[in-house]
């Protein structure tokens, strides 16, 4: 299996593949001069909370512009996870049956082989002890998170992780932001029921989210099955399950 690193300003991939990701780097650096052009010529697009209306456009633009309409938040919400769901394309499309590319936490996978993934929820008790168990059969997935406690991300609320588990990670990722702007409330068990109300309008663009808020913690849809992990593994540690 190999094992891969690939940092560009912004973007940190760690990779594992059964494939040697010959170009992956100069497709990346691709993806993200187009994305670069079309802000010089479209400033909105950086810097919008809301979704904006994309015509003619490269493909990781109107990817993301897809996944932010979804969301109903600005496109730039899902730029990591649509990276991360780009470069996994690519590796398929190279021939690759185990593919798992995590982008700074926001994870595109599709593997022919169980994997487990570690929970990193900040504070919260939970974080390192629990992780979730991926069946191979349920990939192509993804898997992305966002926090209002945890990283350098924008979000308005104050959740210490909202994992979400889709079909594309582009829209994983925008939609772990917009839940996220909804952790408000005056206690645990009350910000994560805002965020699950939220959760809930997107029902039929997920599988499954969790929602940690310190010691409450709370799920929509169908998440993968909850394993003990050690807590030395965090979110986007994945390793083989025989």
């Amino acid at each position: 299996m190999i094992k891969r690193r690939i940092l560009i300003e912004e973007t940190d991939i760690i990779l594992k593949s059964d494939v040697e990701p010959h170009h992956l780097r100069i497709f990346i650096l691709k993806q993200r001069e187009e994305l670069k052009s079309y802000i010089r010529m479209h400033n909105e697009f950086q810097i919008s909370l809301e979704p904006l209306k994309v015509a003619e456009a490269p493909l990781i633009v109107k990817m993301m512009g897809e996944a932010a309409d979804i969301a109903g938040v600005g496109p730039m919400a899902a730029v990591a996870g649509t990276i991360s769901e780009l470069s996994l394309n690519f590796l398929l499309k190279k021939g690759s049956q185990y593919a798992i590319v995590d982008n700074g936490g926001d994870v595109a996978l599709k593997t022919n082989k169980d994997v487990v993934m570690g929970l990193y929820a900040g504070e919260s008790s939970l974080s390192g002890k629990i992780g979730f168990k991926i069946k191979h059969q349920q990939t192509p997935m993804g898997i992305c998170t966002s926090s209002g406690t945890v990283g350098h991300s924008i979000s308005f609320g104050k959740a210490d992780s909202v994992t979400v588990f889709a079909p594309k990670s582009s829209i994983a990722d925008a939609l772990a932001t917009s839940i996220a702007n909804h952790a408000t409330g005056d206690g645990e068990g009350e910000i994560v029921e805002n965020c699950l109300v939220k959760a809930d309008e997107f029902r039929e663009h997920f599988k499954g989210v969790l929602v940690v808020v310190g010691e409450a913690a709370g799920t929509v849809g169908k998440i993968p099955q909850l394993v003990e992990t050690d807590r030395k593994v965090v979110l986007g540690d994945l390793f083989d399950v025989y």
